[in-house]
């Protein structure tokens, strides 16, 4: 049998001189014809309008595990409640509390603490209570069944044994956009804030009952999903256009929406979705990431109309930045420029506060955007989290100070 070395020295075997290199592509440019790719229509919204999906599992108060009813407790909301919107997640344990179209931040905040008012009454009865995070610290996710939807059969079926780690929840927050051709701009241009808008929200340092040491270990597990991770970073609409029919006829995907991109267009709805955020424990600080995404992206928009270039890190940054968020969440230094200039995120945070407070007053978020210096001074979810862990020796206090975080913290009262 040859080694590796001996098939090398294969005289037969034309060495890397004397091989014609592949033909380059050209830049992200399609190969095939403009007739041969589907277009993908993008639903325009006149303005930045703003909708969240929020995901919240259900707990076993005597044994802190998750409680796979999130059926009952939907079936009971709409039952009583028919003008909420509830949506069953990947996991029985799971319920997606769903906004309609909102104007403001405060609007957003006002639907969401109505129906989880409506969720909480209905766990209630059934002796449950409500977890919000991006992981759960010691739940076996072995033992935690997928909801009965087509799709999420597809991925465990495809993905087997990543796939069925998908015990994470979080944030996803959409802003409405004009046109398609600012799409691309805008999402390279808010991956340069990826790390602010996790390390904001990072609260899954737990797994399977270890400090995995991460400040968002859902971040880690979730990019193990092969139509999941950061977009590439695509310039046009016809990039994307074709990117998604090479997709298609591949059959990596079925549709658009089985790209899990951490930012991707959603073109139903004529938004960016924003994906970055672990699932927080309340509304407080859920107002405050939802109110930095939506100052962001009307910011770079605005750029646009000033015929201004739109800050882009390379790839490589980007992907860095990711990392560092995930591991060192509010304590992550992180790269800020193309030159590989750094700066640490709770500084960068800070100032973003600053420099965005007369936009957020514009656009009605002002109380909710100038709620990040208090999570900068009382620590993200991981660090209550793994601080009490530390502590005790235990996560069990950890679950119970988050679950009674869905009540202590509360978001800004506007009108008071």
């Amino acid at each position: 049998m040859k080694t590796p070395e001996d098939h090398t020295r294969n005289p037969e075997r034309p060495g890397p001189e004397a091989m014609t290199p592949p033909a380059q592509p050209r830049g992200w440019e399609h190969p095939g014809t403009r007739s041969e790719v589907t277009p993908i229509p993008f639903k325009r919204s006149p303005r930045h309008t703003i909708g969240v999906e929020w995901e919240v599992a259900l707990i076993d108060p005597e044994t802190r595990d998750l409680a796979p009813r999130a059926a009952e407790v939907i079936a009971d909301v709409k039952a009583n409640h028919p003008e909420i919107h509830l949506e069953r997640e990947f996991l029985q344990n799971t319920v997606e509390l769903v906004t309609g179209v909102c104007d403001s931040v405060p609007q957003i905040v006002a639907e969401l603490g109505h129906d989880l008012a409506a969720v909480r009454e209905s766990a209630g009865k059934l002796g449950l209570k409500l977890w919000g995070s991006g992981s759960h610290p010691f739940s076996d996710f072995r033992e935690n069944p997928v909801s009965e939807k087509g799709s999420y059969n597809e991925i465990i079926e495809r993905t087997r044994y990543w796939g069925s780690q998908m015990l994470i929840w979080g944030i996803h927050v959409h802003v409405g956009i004009s046109h398609e051709d600012r799409v691309w701009p805008i999402i390279n241009a808010m991956m340069t804030k990826f790390p602010h808008l996790l390390a904001l929200t990072a609260s899954s340092p737990g797994w399977d009952g270890i400090d995995t040491g991460y400040a968002s270990n859902r971040t880690m597990l979730y990019q193990q999903l092969p139509t999941a991770g950061l977009p590439h970073q695509f310039s046009t609409w016809a990039e994307w256009e074709g990117y998604m029919h090479d997709q298609d006829i591949s059959g990596v995907i079925n549709h658009t929406g089985s790209m899990h991109f951490d930012i991707r267009p959603a073109p139903k709805w004529g938004t960016i979705e924003v994906r970055v955020s672990d699932a927080t424990s309340n509304l407080r600080e859920l107002a405050a990431v939802v109110a930095l995404t939506h100052c962001l992206v009307v910011h770079y928009d605005r750029m646009i109309d000033r015929g201004e270039d739109l800050p882009i890190l390379q790839p490589w940054h980007v992907e860095e930045n990711k990392w560092r968020a995930a591991r060192y969440g509010l304590e992550a230094l992180v790269i800020t420029s193309q030159a590989t200039d750094e700066r640490w995120v709770s500084e960068e945070l800070s100032e973003l506060a600053d420099t965005l407070a007369p936009l957020a007053g514009e656009i009605g978020c002002a109380e909710e955007l100038a709620l990040i210096p208090e999570i900068l001074e009382r620590g993200a979810g991981y660090a209550r989290q793994r601080r009490l862990f530390e502590k005790h020796g235990s996560w069990l206090p950890a679950v119970d100070a988050t679950i009674a975080e869905m009540d202590e913290l509360t978001p800004p009262t506007h009108g008071e």
